[in-house]
């Protein structure tokens, strides 16, 4: 595969002390097709991860790249601005439209030279039309009359019927025409465009019967085309190809025009769907003369259209992984240890009054946080809760634990609205919320609120009020705390709970208070920028103390330019600094003179890394941190964030020595930064280790000690464990 030649690592030049962020996004999405392209991953998950590529790259397309266009057409004519690795928005775009064509091509390879073929050799088969049997014909064409047929409109291109609107990542037909009839003068009509929308209320993919252990497959737009000549009677179809085009899905809003941030949002949704065309996918095989009208229909230029070989859409891929029920297939099953509470414990409050509960998702149970917020329904002695929601899945125990709730607490809830992608999903659900009696907030207008927090108030036996709370790094989505890695602090500390409840202040009445009235906790955008820069630079004294100095930071994404310069400084003191980023990185490590103590690897595997974890050995006074930001602009400035200490030894033990120490010996699935921005493998002698293979082998281990009751909101939940990392099993 063809890689991103970054420009070289030089620490004399401000322009080139830091990674382009698009750049380093792309990386990032080239190590997850990395993924599908591994021999050593089950069939169907190398499949599934090829699906993942299209969508985030649908999403970079729809914001970052539909960004920069925008940027391009605001300042036609002006000065361009360069940004902080130097680019200008004519530079990075001609950088980024030929990374994108690349890497579309090494998508079409994945799948046509190495995932097609191998599922074909295990009997599981995408068929065209012409390759299928006349009993399999006949069953899809049965499936098209019934079911497909009545929600068609297809529409031809004249001057009483334009181009019809194309929704954004809608896949359509379009097809070259030419009418039967002859004029007067026996000449045949010129040639015009039929479309056919393909309505997204039906399956992607159409399961046909099986026989002889061999399951094939009829994506829908190819029964749509087989079908297609029916539909437009009077003419003859010259030739047609499946097409997809990808808009500008940024949302803009004007505070002064709105009346509610909700119906701002709701309004903007609407446009959403009709942005500009960013990109344009189209099959290979279509013809030029249709390329060319699309083309000039959606004012692309040439670039913006890129031609594939594999299916249009590829997302469309994980309904093949759905619909393939093969265990041996896929990653075995697995769900997280699920361990009692101590012996003397009658409910979750009274273990809360004597410890923290610190879990590590999936590999503790999410189980656990349902029930505690749960708690809320079924425990009489809680008066009152309080929580965010940034994202949360269709049919949420969460959800439906709140609106009960609400029918005899007070519940006040903090939803976002503009969780970009789920804004139409958390406008219905704080709509249905309201209506069940929660009371509903937004946050603070201008600010994203991405803090994960909960509060319950509770009357316990002795008569004390008492508050307990979870905070954590991951959203309230039971869906996606099962692949997702997150970190969850569940205490009954009085200096957290009632820090937490200054914090609901501040995003429910703009609260206005001093930096100090937050601690223990850092909040954004209120003190968390300059507090982990004082986190760092006190490492940094340490360090020309001759002190132990150490900094390990796990994240998504680090991006911000005044932190970067901080651990640069940190590393020249003498620091020894380990970065645990999933994604976007603009450090340059390992860069003699600048950053050469500063080592940086990133981790894809079966689990999507989300957990934010931040150590400091603070001279042999370790302190730990976990929460909801990562160190990027957007994080520290422009969200609602809460970063939260780990007060109790067990935790940080457990943190450290646990869950950091592990990834940092991870040499399957870790990749390790190079000073250009680019990735190498991490190599291993012996018994290699995969960080997230060793956590789930750890929970299981445990988890078959431990009776394995579901826990439920006053009896049983996980408990943390504290265990030092073994070799992984080879």
């Amino acid at each position: 595969m063809d890689e991103i030649v970054p420009q070289p690592a030089d620490a004399l030049k401000t322009q080139n002390r830091f990674i382009n962020r698009d750049e380093s996004w792309l990386l990032f999405n080239r190590r997850v097709l990395e993924e599908a392209d591994d021999a050593t991953n089950p069939l169907l998950e190398r499949l599934k991860f090829l699906a993942i590529t299209a969508s985030n790259l649908d999403e970079f397309l729809e914001i970052r790249v539909a960004g920069i266009l925008q940027q391009m057409e605001e300042d036609l004519g002006l000065p361009q601005k360069p940004d902080e690795g130097g680019l200008t928005s004519d530079a990075r775009m001609g950088r980024l439209r030929d990374w994108l064509h690349r890497f579309a091509g090494d998508q079409d390879q994945c799948w046509t030279d190495r995932l097609e073929p191998e599922l074909n050799a295990a009997g599981i088969r995408l068929v065209s039309w012409k390759q299928m049997s006349e009993e399999d014909r006949l069953f899809a064409a049965r499936f098209f009359h019934d079911q497909v047929d009545p929600l068609l409109t297809p529409v031809t291109l004249d001057p009483s019927h334009p181009f019809p609107r194309v929704l954004n990542k809608a896949l359509c037909l379009a097809l070259l025409l030419r009418h039967k009839r002859k004029n007067r003068a026996g000449v045949r009509s010129s040639k015009v465009l039929g479309v056919i929308t393909i309505p997204r209320s039906l399956p992607d993919l159409i399961v046909l019967p099986e026989r002889n252990g061999q399951r094939n497959y009829l994506l829908l737009d190819e029964l749509i085309e087989a079908h297609s000549e029916r539909m437009f009677r009077g003419y003859e179809v010259l030739s047609r190809a499946a097409f997809r085009v990808t808009r500008n899905s940024n949302l803009y809003m004007e505070e002064e025009e709105s009346r509610s941030v909700l119906e701002s949002v709701a309004a903007e949704l609407h446009n959403r769907r009709k942005g500009d065309v960013v990109r344009m996918e189209i099959d290979v095989t279509a013809a030029d003369a249709i390329a060319e009208r699309l083309r000039i229909n959606f004012e692309l230029e040439e670039w913006q259209v890129f031609r594939t070989k594999a299916p249009v859409n590829l997302i469309r891929l994980m309904n093949l992984y759905k619909e393939v029920k093969t265990p041996e297939l896929k990653f075995p099953e697995f769900h997280g240890r699920r361990l009692q509470l101590g012996p003397k414990a009658r409910d979750v409050f009274d273990e809360l009054r004597k410890r923290d509960i610190l879990l590590h998702h999936p590999f503790d149970s999410y189980n656990t946080v349902e029930a505690f917020i749960a708690a809320g329904t079924s425990d009489p002695r809680v008066i009152s809760m309080k929580q965010t929601l940034y994202r949360t899945s269709a049919d949420s125990s969460m959800f439906r634990a709140l609106t009960e709730a609400a029918q005899s607490k007070d519940v006040t809830v903090v939803v976002e609205l503009m969780a970009r992608f789920d804004e139409a999903s958390n406008i219905r659900w704080a709509r249905e919320l309201e209506d069940a009696g929660v009371q509903v907030f937004h946050g603070i207008y201008g600010l994203k609120t991405h803090c994960k927090l909960a509060l319950l108030w509770r009357r316990d036996p002795d008569g004390v009020v008492r508050s307990y709370a979870h905070l954590g790094t991951g959203n309230y989505n039971p869906v996606t705390a099962r692949f997702y890695t997150d970190i969850s602090l569940m205490t009954a500390r009085p200096e957290l709970t009632e820090a937490m409840q200054r914090v609901f202040r501040y995003l429910t009445a703009n609260w206005e208070a001093s930096q100090e009235t937050y601690r223990p906790l850092m909040v954004a955008p209120i003190t968390l920028a300059d507090d982990i820069l004082a986190l760092i630079t006190r490492e940094e004294a340490h360090a020309r103390k001759g002190h132990k100095a150490h900094i390990i930071a796990k994240m998504n994404a680090l991006l911000d330019t005044k932190t970067i310069e901080a651990l640069y400084s940190a590393s020249q003191a003498g620091v020894e600094i380990d970065l645990i980023i999933r994604g976007m990185c603009a450090l340059r490590p390992g860069v003699h003179g600048l950053s050469e103590r500063i080592r940086v690897r990133s981790i894809v595997g079966r689990f999507l890394e989300h957990s934010r974890i931040f150590w400091f050995a603070n001279g042999g006074h370790e302190e730990v941190y976990a929460g909801s930001a990562d160190w990027m602009p957007r994080n520290l400035y422009e969200r609602c964030e809460v970063v939260f200490p780990v007060c109790d030894d067990a935790g940080k033990h457990r943190l450290r020595k646990e869950i950091l120490e592990t990834y940092l010996k991870d040499d399957v699935k870790a990749r390790l930064m190079q000073p250009d921005g680019t990735y190498i493998r991490a190599t291993g002698s012996g018994t290699r280790l995969s960080a997230q293979d060793w956590f789930m082998q750890h929970a299981t281990a445990a988890d078959t000690t431990q009776d394995r009751q579901e826990p439920t909101a006053t009896t049983a939940l996980p408990a943390a464990t504290v265990a030092t990392p073994k070799k992984a099993r080879s």
